[in-house]
């Protein structure tokens, strides 16, 4: 199977440099028209400039592609409306979103301003929503959508100074699980990529990583699959150094304790609580209550 994206059409956030930048080429080199969204800020979110988008436009177009450049801040529901509007209008549709731009205000939580949080928070989340929210509509129409979250390794296991990153890019998972389920009868699949490589985000890291390793075009072939007309759906995907993984969110059969000393049950047998055996991954949030209902009713026998 090759995967081509002839006569698809794809939108891209934070395409200017880095991993947008990536993506928008590898999709683009497979037939995709690429909407090339960046709003040209600094790494911290400060400033702006379209011309990091218009010059990845140009690399496109130069390999014999079609793309469009777009300046829009997600962060802004109405600009990312209209840039969606003006892109449907030019080719019909979005069939693929890549939600991929995003912002680094690192410092430890104890010295973190609450600006910063909500900023990062503002950025990866509702960025992600309100794109999201402007392509949905029109993919539950055509019956077909592909979108992929950004998501990081700091918000699935934790990084020190990155609490605000780190949120945000944890609940992108949680909108992602969700999306799918509502997404699924309308063929829209929606997945996590959890990259790692060596773009200005990660610059500061650039002693601790073998850099001529970690190219962001080693991510996107996992990209590519996860928005192809083939993809999973609700996938958690690692990429980095042209290594793939897959992520869960896992639950623990676990045990009941009911009781005055409840509480000292759950302390003693914190390891049988713990313990990874027969563990699954839920279809829906739904299967924790009925796993602690059904322990409820056998205890009730």
């Amino acid at each position: 199977m090759t995967i081509r994206f002839d006569g698809r059409v794809a939108l891209v956030t934070g395409a200017g440099g880095g991993l947008g930048r990536a993506h928008a080429l590898a999709l683009a080199a497979r037939g995709a028209k690429v909407v090339v969204n960046d709003l040209g800020v600094t790494r911290d979110g400060s400033g702006s400039s379209q011309s990091a988008a218009e010059a990845v436009v140009a690399e496109i177009e130069a390999l014999g592609g079609e793309a469009l450049a777009n300046g829009a801040s997600v962060t802004d529901f109405a600009a990312v409306s209209q840039m969606v509007a003006e892109a449907t209008e030019r080719w019909g549709a979005i069939d693929i979103l890549v939600n991929n731009a995003g912002v680094l205000r690192d410092r430890s939580f104890a010295k973190m301003e609450i600006e910063d949080f909500r900023f990062v928070v503002d950025v990866h989340l509702m960025g992600a929503v309100n794109c999201t929210k402007a392509v949905w509509d029109g993919m539950r129409a055509r019956n077909y959508g592909r979108i992929v979250m950004t998501t990081s390794s700091s918000g699935l296991y934790g990084n020190f100074g990155q609490a605000n990153y780190g949120a945000a890019k944890m609940a992108l998972v949680g909108l992602m699980q969700t999306l799918a389920i509502e997404g699924a009868k309308n063929d829209i699949r929606v997945n996590c990529l959890a990259p790692t490589a060596h773009t200005r985000m990660t610059e500061d890291l650039g002693a601790a990583l073998p850099l001529e390793a970690l190219g962001p075009d080693l991510v996107s072939p996992g990209l590519l699959y996860l928005v192809s007309e083939e993809a999973p759906t609700r996938c958690i995907l690692g990429a980095g150094a042209g290594g793939f993984e897959r992520a869960y969110v896992t639950l623990t059969q676990g045990i009941r304790v009911v009781g005055p000393d409840a509480p000292e049950q759950v302390a003693a047998r914190f390891d049988a609580i713990s313990d990874r055996a027969d563990e699954i991954v839920p279809d829906m949030g739904a299967a924790q209550g009925m796993i602690e209902l059904m322990k409820a009713q056998k205890a009730q026998g």
